[in-house]
């Protein structure tokens, strides 16, 4: 039996601000250390931000220069993987001693992604998940991700890995997760949503693992002030409302959901709540039926282009 104690961030990204949003990171990985977690998981694109109620001045069939301009500014608040940020990230993990799952937003080239890292408690990247099927008008601003950041890595506790957002309801991505053994299921979102509450007890149900979900709470004066917002221009409008929480591998909820503001939630979790789950339900074991169903995933990296060398 293994005991431990994991926490999620609920807090905002500084508007439009990146290096004062890595510095609040270190200091709420200080803070969730000084509270005893072991394992802390910060909310979709804290780093970078999570445009709530943007637009970019888009129609069907046409873009603006107000547009353009808008997403150039999001383009410059994305950060390299890895960069001069996540070396700051990953010193202050080291010295809090701490795993750590950040949602960035990711600057490849001209494509940005949202992108969710994974810090070492030695401080070392240890991998990233890049979200394969943004949502929506998300598709406007981020790529896709592949299978090749389909992944966890190890912890003392288990496996950890990311499934961002509405990827959790892609049962075949779930399916993935689990038949790579994962523990501890990070769920970074921007669903603030009270039907989120029951997604987040399913995942954990039927993958007999901890569900860790981080989302911000983020207020109109929270969001870049020369960014349009189509939901208000209200500086105390909550364009994102937290509901962050801590779901054991039971399907119990252990820590929120909270609403109430910038906070941290912390809850002891068992590992041996992960076996005695699966005593009697295992997605991927006992409980499936591979004679009737087989998943196959492409886990390889897809790259645009590709050089080919003489022979």
């Amino acid at each position: 039996m293994t005991k431990f104690t994991a926490a999620v961030v609920q807090a905002s990204t500084v508007a439009g601000d990146t290096e004062a949003t890595v510095r609040k990171a270190v200091d709420l990985i200080a803070e969730t250390a000084r509270r005893g977690a072991k394992v802390a998981v910060f909310p979709e694109a804290f780093i970078g931000g999570y445009p709530k109620g943007a637009d970019f001045h888009i129609y069907l069939g046409g873009r603006t220069p107000e547009g353009r301009q808008e997403f150039a500014a999001y383009h410059a608040s994305a950060i390299n993987v890895p960069g001069p940020e996540t070396d700051v990230i990953g010193k202050a993990a080291k010295e809090a001693n701490l795993f750590v799952t950040i949602g960035v937003i990711e600057r490849d080239g001209g494509t940005l992604h949202c992108t969710a890292l994974y810090f070492g408690d030695n401080g070392r990247l240890l991998g990233k998940h890049r979200k394969l099927m943004p949502t929506a008008l998300e598709r406007l601003c981020w790529g896709f991700g592949d299978g090749s950041t389909i992944n966890t890595v190890d912890t003392p506790f288990g496996p950890m890995g990311s499934v961002i957002c509405w990827e959790n309801y892609m049962p075949m991505l779930r399916m993935a997760m689990y038949s790579k053994g994962i523990a501890i299921y990070c769920a970074p979102t921007a669903d603030d949503r009270d039907s989120w509450v029951s997604t987040m007890q399913h995942v954990a149900l039927e993958g007999r693992c901890f569900v860790l979900s981080a989302c911000q709470y983020l207020t109109r004066a929270q969001f870049p002030a020369d960014m349009h917002n189509r939901l208000s221009d209200d500086a105390d409008h909550v364009l994102m409302r937290g509901g962050s929480m801590i779901v054991d591998a039971l399907g119990r909820i252990v820590a929120g959901p909270d609403y109430s503001g910038e906070t941290i939630l912390t809850a002891e979790l068992d590992t041996d709540d992960i076996p005695r789950g699966k005593f009697d339900f295992d997605a991927v074991g006992h409980y499936a039926r591979p004679d009737i169903f087989t998943l196959m995933v492409n886990e390889q990296p897809m790259q645009p282009v590709v050089g080919k060398t003489s022979e």
